[in-house]
C-alpha cells in the first residue's frame, strides 16, 4: 500500500480521486471490467469500511464475478459522490499515533432505492447476482420486538405485502426479488445479514418467508420450496467501530493519497467477520482479509452483541448525561469505565460462552483499547442513536437469565434508565445536547409514556409493558421495574455519576 501512496502524492491534491488518478495495482486492480455479484442494501459507512474491504482483499488474491451493487435506503449524497469519484472512496484506518489509508475498488453500481424501488428488486432477481448482503442496522428489518415476527402493524410492511412493484422495506424488497428469481430462472443465491440481530440469518429467513406466505398465498409453496434448496441465509457477526464521517478523515485521505476524496470513511484498525459458510451460489474469498467460516457463529456473536454492543450502549448514554461528547471522552471517566467493567463481567459474561479460541479478559481489555481509541471521535450520540431497537437484542434475554436465577441484573436496569433518561426524559429532566442529539423512532411514544405516567415506576413500567420496545414479560419482574425505575428517579435527582455509583456498590 505504501509504493501506491508514494505514486499518488505526486499527483496535485487539488485532483478529485476517480479512475483516472488512480494507478492500476493492489489498490483498486478490480475496479476495471468487475462483473457484479453482490448486491449490497445499506451503503453506510459501515459496509464501505468493512464488506468491501473484505471483498477487496478477496479479489486481490482470486478473481471472481463479486462487484458489488451498492444500494442506499433513501441518502443520495454518498451516491452522488460516489458517482463523481468513479465510484472510488478511500478508507481511513485511525488509530492515536498513525493512521493508513486504502482505496477499495469494488463496487460496480449504487443507486437509491426510494429512487426506483423497482431496479432493487430486479437486481436481486437478476441471475447473476449470487449474493444480498445487508447493513440497515437493527431497525431495518421491520419486525416486532415483542413477538420477532414480521411486523404487519408497520404502514410500510403493509403498502409492501398489498404493492408488489415498488417495495419500501428491506424484508419486502428481498422477499420480491426471490419471487421474482424463482419464477423465471431460479438460480440458487444467499441472503447475508450483517447487522447486530441475534441469529442474523435464520432470523432474517424467517421474516422473508413470512412476507413471501402473507403477499403471495396462492404461489408461496412453490417459491417456498425453491428456497428449501437453493436459498441459504448464512448467520454472521461483524465488529469494526466505523464512526461518521468528517473534514479530518477527508484532509487525511488527501495527505496520504496526494488526491482529494470527498467521502472517506474513517475505521478503527481492528476489524472482525465471522460467518457460516453455506453460501448456494459461491462467495468470494472473504478468508484473505481475515475473515473466519465456522459451524457455529452464535458464540462469537453473543460476545460481540452483549460485551461490546451492550457496554458501549451504556457508555453512551451515561456519558451523553455526563455531558461527554464522544465515547472516549465518556469512558475515560473512571465512574463510566467502572459501570462498564462490572456490567460485563457481573451482568453480560455470564450468559455467554466464550468460544474456545478467543481469551474473555483479553477480548475485554482490547474492548477499552477500542474505546479510547480518541483519533477516532466516535459520538456518544452516535452510538446511542436507535437504542429502542438496539436495546431489544441487547437485553431482554440476558436479563431473563439472571431473574429466573433470582438476580437482579442491575446494570442491565441502569442500562435501560440511562437510555430512557435520554430518549425521553421526564418532566422537568434536561439530558443535555449530546442526549438531544440521538436519533430514535421511538421518542414521541417514550416520551408521551413520560408524560402520561404520575411516576418513574409507572413510566418503566409502562414502557417494558407497552413500549413496543422489549417482550412484556419483562414488565412481570417487579425487582426489575423497581431497579430501573429507582436508577431513572437518581438521575434526574443527582445525575449519573450518583446512579452509577450505586449500581456500583450494590
Amino acid at each position: 500500500m505504501t509504493d501506491y501512496a508514494t505514486e499518488l502524492a505526486r499527483i496535485k491534491p487539488a485532483v478529485r480521486l476517480n479512475r483516472s488518478t488512480v494507478p492500476g495495482g493492489a489498490l483498486v486492480h478490480h475496479r476495471h471490467g468487475l462483473q457484479t455479484g453482490i448486491v449490497h442494501l445499506g451503503l453506510g459507512n459501515f459496509h464501505r469500511a468493512h464488506q468491501a474491504v473484505y471483498t477487496a482483499a478477496a479479489l486481490a488474491v482470486e478473481d471472481g464475478p463479486w462487484g458489488i451493487v451498492g444500494v442506499a435506503n433513501r441518502s443520495r449524497s454518498v451516491v452522488e459522490a460516489m458517482d463523481a469519484q468513479d465510484l472510488l472512496y478511500s478508507v481511513v484506518e485511525v488509530a492515536p499515533r498513525n493512521s493508513r489509508v486504502t482505496v477499495p475498488g469494488v463496487h460496480t453500481r449504487v443507486l437509491v432505492a426510494d429512487d426506483d424501488p423497482g431496479v432493487v428488486v430486479d437486481q436481486i432477481a437478476t441471475a447473476t447476482t449470487r449474493i444480498v448482503t445487508l447493513t440497515v442496522t437493527e431497525h431495518g428489518y421491520t419486525f416486532s420486538a415483542d413477538t420477532g415476527a414480521l411486523d404487519i402493524g408497520s404502514p410500510a410492511v403493509r403498502h409492501d405485502l398489498a404493492d408488489d412493484s415498488s417495495p419500501m422495506t428491506t424484508i419486502g424488497r428481498i422477499a420480491r426479488g426471490l419471487i421474482a428469481r424463482a419464477r423465471t430462472h431460479a438460480a440458487p443465491i444467499a441472503v447475508l445479514s450483517c447487522d447486530n440481530l441475534l441469529g442474523n440469518g435464520r432470523h432474517t429467513e424467517a421474516l422473508v418467508r413470512e412476507f413471501i406466505a402473507l403477499a403471495d398465498p396462492s404461489r408461496a409453496d412453490e417459491t417456498l420450496a425453491w428456497m428449501d434448496t437453493d436459498v441459504t441465509f448464512p448467520n454472521s457477526m461483524v465488529d469494526r467501530i466505523v464512526p461518521s464521517s468528517g473534514p479530518v478523515h477527508n484532509d487525511k485521505a488527501r495527505s496520504s493519497l496526494g488526491v482529494a476524496d470527498e467521502i472517506a470513511v474513517p475505521a478503527e484498525p481492528f476489524t472482525m467477520w465471522v460467518m457460516e459458510d453455506c453460501f448456494a451460489a459461491g462467495r468470494p474469498r472473504w478468508e484473505a482479509g481475515g475473515a473466519i467460516f465456522t459451524d457455529d457463529v452464535e458464540p462469537y456473536e453473543l460476545l460481540k452483541v452483549r460485551l461490546l454492543n451492550g457496554t458501549h450502549s451504556l457508555i453512551a448514554y451515561l456519558g451523553a448525561l455526563d455531558g461527554r461528547a464522544t465515547i472516549p471522552e465518556a469512558v475515560a471517566q473512571q465512574f463510566i469505565e467502572s459501570a462498564a467493567r462490572r456490567v460485563m463481567s457481573d451482568d453480560y459474561l455470564p450468559t455467554v460462552t466464550v468460544p474456545a479460541s478467543m481469551d474473555a479478559d483479553r477480548y475485554i481489555a482490547e474492548l477499552f483499547e477500542r474505546w479510547s481509541n480518541s483519533a477516532l471521535g466516535h459520538r456518544t450520540s452516535q452510538v446511542g442513536s436507535d437504542g429502542s431497537v438496539k436495546l431489544a437484542q441487547r437485553i431482554p434475554i440476558p436479563a431473563r437469565l439472571h431473574l429466573d436465577a433470582g438476580r437482579t441484573p442491575r446494570h442491565r436496569s441502569l442500562t435501560i434508565a440511562a437510555y430512557l433518561c435520554c430518549i425521553a426524559p421526564r418532566p422537568g429532566f434536561d439530558p443535555g445536547a449530546h442526549a438531544m442529539a440521538m436519533v430514535d423512532p421511538a421518542r414521541p411514544r417514550l416520551t408521551r409514556l413520560a408524560a402520561e405516567a404520575k411516576s418513574a415506576q409507572e413510566f418503566v413500567h409502562a414502557v417494558l409493558a407497552d413500549g413496543g420496545l422489549f417482550p412484556k414479560e419483562l414488565a412481570d419482574a417487579d425487582e426489575f421495574v423497581v431497579a430501573t425505575s429507582e436508577f431513572v428517579d437518581m438521575i434526574a435527582a443527582h445525575g449519573p455519576r450518583a446512579a452509577a455509583a450505586e449500581a456500583n456498590n450494590a
